[in-house]
């Protein structure tokens, strides 16, 4: 199979979908893998990197889409690509399409084949293609909210974990999940008084014997977010409900309740957000202001570091990657029901209900295509 990596073209991102030891181990399988000039530079990958592990370098973006039958990429396309993509391609990537209609609709019209990172999901639900940058952003969160909390930067003046003689700031996490869960750890590890709020009692049970003392767990409800914002100094977002839109935990009119120069960073932007008042933003203009809290609602977080994020996606995502090549997307579906999961779009049909719910649209069953 050809195989192309275009280079990532989002505002500030980084990242890039395959390392040159993925692109080996493609390679070695017979298969062709054509790398946009220069794609992995932000990552710390050379041209020369890629070319010795089998790789070969077209100058254009163009070019790649061109020839690819597959195209890996980290972020969804944006504007000026759709009309590079064509039908029947591969699209491996992450979508997030309840986020954004008018890529849904793009996607629709292309014909392609649109398997979504963020939907592959094994049977215990556990989605293995979103955990490592869960897991990077989830921190994230915490190294940008401390951050934010500084004065010259429009937050409370507050430190994280305090000094000996003051109390150390509140951090509110909305969530338990893999993006809640490293976010706590964080925050508890720099030594602040922490409290997660979930649905499952399950989950909070968990993270009770695994969590240190100074984070509490809490169940999640509006009474309990309302009675918790008062005092919060950083409040994550870390909803998650696979394929659709988050919830919005906290609404426009309970900013009021919170202290201005808060912080809140909405993990959840890229599936619409779980804070009513967030809006996506980027790494170049991160953050604004309203009610007097500041918002923090980058939209692809881990692109900051992408040389930890990049060999993180690459670990998870290569062995799919060679199913497809190795099978071709239907086979590789067949045999592999995460895959199958990951399965949004096919040829101008939605075959992922929850993306088909959010806008209304015809919902084709999966299997239609796959018989």
């Amino acid at each position: 199979m050809k195989i192309g990596i275009p280079k990532e073209i989002k505002n500030n991102e980084n990242r890039v979908a395959l390392t040159p030891a993925g692109a080996k181990e493609l390679t070695k399988r017979g298969h062709q893998v054509f790398v946009q000039q220069s794609a992995g530079l932000g990552s710390g990958f050379s041209d020369q990197q890629y070319e010795q592990g089998g790789a070969k370098i077209l100058p254009t973006i163009q070019d790649v889409y061109g020839v690819g039958e597959m195209i890996l990429k980290v972020k969804e396309p944006i504007e000026e690509e759709y009309s590079l993509i064509q039908e029947d391609q591969l699209l491996f990537t992450y979508f997030h399409f309840a986020s954004y209609e008018p890529l849904a609709k793009a996607m629709i019209q292309s014909k392609a084949v649109c398997l979504a990172y963020e939907t592959v999901e094994k049977p215990d639900r556990s989605l293995p293609l979103l955990v490592p940058m869960s897991e990077v952003a989830g921190r994230m969160a915490i190294q940008k909210g401390a951050n934010y909390l500084e004065k010259p930067l429009g937050g409370r003046g507050i430190l994280l974990g305090g000094v000996p003689g003051t109390l150390p700031a509140k951090v509110l996490i909305l969530g338990g999940g893999i993006v809640g869960t490293h976010a706590a750890w964080m925050a508890a590890g720099l030594g602040a008084d922490v409290t997660i709020l979930d649905v499952s009692l399950p989950r909070m049970r968990y993270l009770a014997d695994i969590m240190p003392a100074n984070v509490k767990t809490m169940m999640s409800n509006e009474f309990n977010i309302r009675k918790l914002l008062p005092t919060a100094d950083l409040v994550v977002g870390a909803v998650l409900i696979p394929g659709a839109k988050a919830p919005h935990l906290i609404t426009k009119d309970m900013l009021s309740l919170m202290t201005e120069g808060s912080v809140l960073v909405d993990v959840a932007v890229d599936q619409g957000g779980c804070i009513e008042t967030c809006k996506p933003t980027t790494h170049e203009d991160p953050t604004y202001v309203i009610d007097g809290v500041l918002h923090y609602c980058v939209a692809n977080m881990p692109g900051a570091v992408p040389y930890t994020s990049t060999l993180a996606l690459t670990n998870a995502t290569l062995p799919y990657a060679l199913e497809l090549a190795d099978k071709g997307w239907k086979e590789a579906c067949k045999q592999h029901q995460d895959l199958e999961l990951g399965l949004n779009i096919i040829h101008g049909e939605v075959v992922y209900k929850a993306v088909a719910d959010t806008f209304g649209l015809p919902h084709t069953p999966v299997s239609t295509f796959l018989k």
